[in-house]
């Protein structure tokens, strides 16, 4: 099988992988997108070209957007692998850099190579982990799951639900849910009291902000028809076999609520696996308390050739991450020789303008909607890592026993081991470890990430075409 080339790869179809990828191949860009949903949109704008959500009112016009980003990609010449799912990215040689990289991807289980000049990450993001006790149960899932199922299937739940947690999604999906018909029970709202107070400071660029008029909106019908409980503390899903109660405490009592469905959310964090495989340096953002690649204007990271674009290399929106997409896009034409600097620069000022407008208020949401840090460090018996079933008492007790890292702690529990190559344990572990040793979380670090960074199977690893650089990549497995 003879691998697909390119000048461009981009990896990932959501807003900043649709931009970079139109933008590249209209300046000439031989470009390539590999995603691994069935069709474009990421998770943002899932399902834009196939939704059976027919009534715009419902998902609102900021989703309908992404339809405008579908037309231009299409007309552009780039090619587009949907259902492609990567794990594998090498350099053709160390001696010669400048030739680029060979990438592995799956599609419909079988492997299948492409060689590239020049890779640019788009993965976006993912929702930030949620531990708390009974999150495993059958009925709780996270907020943008449950909007994922509304936006893809039309779905809505019908029994007792239950939205809890913090961030303008958390209004957002419950605002979807009314106008699609459902009804939300109660909403337990988790942003601890004085927040307001801490954000206030960025208020005047709140106010000038896109985000001020819709977010009022939004929250003035949310509040009109739920009954909103704030600050709320020491939440817990109950149980048998599946959900059936969610138990609180607000106002300095305890409260217990019905539930069949209870919708988690509390904030975005990037996602950083394929970033953190590559070798790209990363930092750790105290006002997110997340880890982000380190990136510079253009999204240039570490590893010459390999760019990021939109949330995944930092929290900033959906509108932001087209303007950071068609950057990097700029930035990689002008790299592969298709522009020069001059015009790059020409083009990227009305981006650089729209960016800064999409940024604006930023600041005042991260303020006001961080996570507390009770939901993000758990105790007891809560499960941490949910592929492993391993809790924070355990990984508590391991930190005592001299594990100082992450990467220590998956030989002693294989926290990060599982199927999820630790997305949904990642941060928790690194704070808890963090939280024991009475240390910054960025002196821990995070887990050492090695491709494959996506489970397959030896049916896929025996279709992989052989070349010399994977011939290289198995004798240094051996050794």
């Amino acid at each position: 099988m003879t691998p697909v080339r390119c000048e461009l790869l981009v990896i990932g179809a959501g807003p900043a992988g649709l931009a970079a990828a139109a933008t590249a191949a209209r300046l000439g860009v031989d470009t390539l997108l590999l995603d691994e949903q069935p069709a474009p949109g990421g998770q943002i704008y899932r399902a834009i070209t196939s939704t059976p959500v027919a009534d715009r009112r419902i998902l609102g016009e900021d989703y309908w957007h992404g339809a405008s980003l579908i037309e231009p990609f299409r007309a552009s010449g780039a090619r587009y692998q949907p259902g492609a799912t990567v794990w594998a990215i090498s350099r053709m040689t160390a001696e010669q850099p400048d030739q680029g990289f060979e990438i592995a991807y799956s599609v419909g289980g079988e492997a299948h190579m492409a060689v590239a000049r020049h890779i640019l990450l788009a993965t976006g993001a993912q929702e930030r982990p949620f531990p708390i006790p009974g999150w495993t149960l059958p009925g709780v899932i996270t907020a943008g799951a449950a909007q994922i199922l509304l936006k893809s299937a039309g779905l809505v739940p019908t029994g007792p639900t239950v939205l809890a947690g913090c961030g303008p999604l958390l209004y957002l999906v419950a605002w979807q849910y009314l106008n699609a018909g459902a009804k939300i029970d109660v909403l337990l709202e988790t942003t601890p009291a004085g927040r307001m107070t801490q954000a206030l400071p960025h208020v005047w660029d709140f106010l000038r902000s896109p985000y001020l008029g819709k977010g009022l909106k939004l929250m003035r019908a949310v509040k009109a028809a739920v009954p909103i409980v704030k600050n709320v503390q020491d939440l817990q899903a109950l149980g048998r076999d599946k959900l059936e109660s969610v138990r609180y405490r607000a106002s300095g009592r305890q409260h217990e609520a019905p539930a069949e469905q209870l919708l988690l959310h509390q904030g975005v964090v990037p996602n950083v696996n394929l970033s953190r495989a590559v070798g790209a340096e990363h930092e750790w953002n105290d006002a997110l308390d997340c880890w982000q690649p380190r990136v510079d204007e253009w999204g240039a990271t570490s590893v010459a050739g390999i760019g990021i674009a939109g949330d995944g290399a930092g929290i900033a929106g959906a509108l932001a991450a087209e303007h950071r997409g068609r950057l990097a896009a700029l930035q990689a034409a002008a790299t592969l020789g298709r522009i020069d600097a001059a015009i790059r620069d020409r083009e990227a000022g009305p981006h650089r303008q729209a960016l800064s407008r999409a940024v604006r208020g930023r600041a005042f949401f991260d303020t006001l909607y961080k996570a507390p840090e009770a939901y993000r460090r758990p105790t007891g018996d809560t499960i941490v890592c949910r592929c492993e079933e391993v809790t924070a008492q355990q990984v508590r007790e391991t930190v005592a026993l001299g594990c100082s890292g992450p990467n220590q702690m998956k030989a002693f529990l294989r926290c990060g081991m599982g199927p999820c190559q630790g997305r949904f344990c990642g941060l928790t572990v690194s704070e808890l470890i963090a939280d024991e040793r009475k240390v910054p979380v960025s002196e821990v670090g995070y887990y050492r990430l090695r491709f494959p960074t996506k489970p397959l199977t030896l049916g896929e690893l025996a279709s992989l075409p052989q070349t010399d650089a994977s011939r290289e990549a198995v004798v240094r497995l051996k050794k």
